[in-house]
């Protein structure tokens, strides 16, 4: 099949489900949720690091921190797929019931005399388009499934690239890693700024200092363990 063409059509797909804006809520809200997480487990290695530091390795790190992330899009890819199919399930059967629109009209005969109120039933959409809706909702169901199981991986892995060079854990790792994170967050906010039309920096300041108090959070709660 040509690629024009099935790019053409998943184009139609896209714009009849509204999926764009469905996978842009569904990207930011996942990929900032895994990237809080991996923020998180950095942040409970380095506390232990800092306790004994050849405890552990970067090899610790690194398969702790891609389980947890691969859980977390397996997850969200088989959570979002049920649940977005039944709700397209749902909204394709309540467009089969509306397929006849009643309305109410009155005649008026030449001498100026109303009759009775009628309903005329006409149908809205052909087997055709019927057919385009239930493939465009099944696309959406796939590409927004895949949002949602992708996201939340691409957020959390990238924090954890640092770990995946020396055999020796440093200090440097954390500090590389954090700085990963911080450019991400900054990269969500310049995103969520770019869809409301502005606001980039205060989206990127708030979204900065989340990772901060998730830091800060984690800190703490391995004083107290420690």
């Amino acid at each position: 099949m040509d690629f024009k063409a099935v790019l053409k059509k998943w184009k139609e797909y896209s714009k009849i489900s509204e999926l764009p804006i469905i996978a842009r809520r569904k990207f930011f809200n996942n990929c900032f949720d895994g990237a809080l997480t991996s923020a998180g487990i950095v942040s409970g290695f380095l506390i232990l690091f800092l306790m004994n530091p050849k405890l552990l390795t970067p090899l610790n790190v690194m398969i702790t921190g891609f389980a947890t992330a691969l859980a977390i899009g397996i997850s969200g890819l088989w959570g979002a797929f049920l649940s977005e199919e039944a709700e397209r399930k749902k909204k394709i059967m309540d467009l089969k019931k509306a397929m006849a629109i009643s309305e109410e009209t009155e005649i008026e005969d030449l001498k100026g005399y109303k009759h009775r109120r009628f309903r005329i039933f006409k149908k809205t959409n052909s087997k055709k388009e019927k057919s385009v809706i239930e493939k465009a909702e099944h696309f959406a169901t796939i590409v927004a499934s895949l949002v949602d199981g992708g996201a939340p991986v691409l957020g959390a892995a990238l924090p954890l690239i640092p770990f995946f060079f020396g055999t020796e854990l440093t200090i440097y790792h954390f500090v590389i890693s954090y700085l990963i994170l911080v450019g991400l967050l900054i990269y969500l906010g310049i995103f969520l700024g770019n869809i409301s039309g502005g606001g980039r920096v205060k989206y990127a300041v708030n979204l900065v200092i989340a990772g901060l108090v998730t830091l800060l959070i984690s800190i703490f709660l391995g004083a107290i363990a420690g």
